[in-house]
């Protein structure tokens, strides 16, 4: 009970923190990188639910970023649509194309499944960038417009936007909160544990791996839109293998198949890269090493080795408390 309360209290700590920071500490350049971490986070997280916990590696990611990014960006600048409407669109489009990929992709496994996701994400590199005449190839997408007012919340400052892509992402880790702790989320762990022994208990595995993947691409999908209108420009970049797997490595640091993994990885590897910019491309000799290292040493990411070492902790303390119970029984019997 008590770890319980202190679980909550440190979320709401947490919580409080992220609201109270731009009025504490309204510093533009931090603003603009936490905000763009909570961008980031929110894609983080979908690939989260179809690599850490279905088991999954989808290299197709950065290109449902980049259709989401696209189509928040041509509805709105070539088809003249409101934003929101735009945004709900462009998420749709991009769960659409998502359920299409699953279809063919999930009937592939393993590496095979890395290699056909990673070719769609080529695919979708070079149609952004060789078709010129929709989306500006390598000149990209400028124009796009900052999220629209509702009523009186206008979203024209950059603490307004802040507090926008905070609303996405609590609603985000909300949302996988509920998933893996549902019917739904034990299924994929089911899934990504023993495919064969979920098929005996009567799982549906291609069901539900088409949804994962779906959610998946969803995610990345809002993300990408949420950049676009955060950036205000776009090009054919954010669709690169490499977008890919940066994401891999904010998941791989913070801690695959955990909940806060996502965001704790996000937060540590954008804070090190820009604070290690005055080295320029050198700075990859010494980020890399270390991820490297974390990897070997901590195969559950940050998050997953705290997960790891509480609970232990907590096996320890029972099995200590059965002994004491053990010893005062025999006691008890010799006396």
């Amino acid at each position: 009970m008590l770890n319980v309360l202190s679980k909550r209290t440190l979320l709401l700590l947490i919580a409080c923190v992220a609201v109270l920071f731009p009025l504490v500490f309204p510093n533009m350049y931090v603003l603009q990188l936490l905000t763009l971490v909570f961008i980031w986070s929110i894609a983080v997280y979908g690939f989260n639910i179809i690599s850490g916990y279905v088991g999954y590696l989808s290299l197709a990611h950065a290109g449902f970023f980049a259709i989401g990014a696209y189509g928040l960006g041509l509805l709105t600048t070539k088809a003249g649509m409101p934003y929101w409407m735009a945004l709900f669109l462009a998420v749709a489009i991009t769960s659409i194309a998502g359920a299409i990929v699953g279809v063919v992709a999930l009937r592939t496994k393993s590496h095979f499944f890395a290699i056909y996701t990673m070719c769609v994400g080529v695919i979708i590199y070079l149609l952004i960038d060789k078709w010129d005449s929709l989306t500006g190839g390598v000149r990209g997408l400028i124009g796009i417009p900052a999220p629209g007012s509702i009523g009186p919340i206008t979203f024209d400052t950059l603490i307004s936007q802040y507090y926008l892509a905070l609303f996405f992402l609590s609603f985000t880790i909300f949302l996988c909160y509920r998933i893996v702790h549902s019917l739904l989320g034990r299924t994929f762990i089911a899934i990504r544990n023993s495919e064969e022994l979920a098929k005996t208990i009567g799982i549906s595995i291609m069901k539900n791996q088409l949804l994962a993947f779906t959610l998946s691409a969803l995610f990345a999908g809002l993300s990408g839109a949420l950049y676009a209108s955060f950036i205000r420009f776009i090009g054919p970049q954010i669709s690169a293998i490499t977008v890919t797997f940066e994401m891999l490595m904010y998941l791989l640091v913070g801690g695959i198949g955990t909940l806060a993994g996502p965001i704790v990885g996000t937060l540590i590897v954008i804070s090190l890269t820009q604070s290690l910019q005055f080295l320029e491309e050198y700075r990859m000799l010494i980020f890399g090493p270390v991820v490297v290292l974390l990897v070997l040493y901590y195969p559950r990411g940050i998050t997953g080795s705290i997960q790891a070492y509480m609970q232990k902790k907590r096996q320890k303390k029972v099995k200590t408390a059965k002994e004491k119970r053990d010893v005062k029984r025999n006691v008890g019997e010799a006396g």
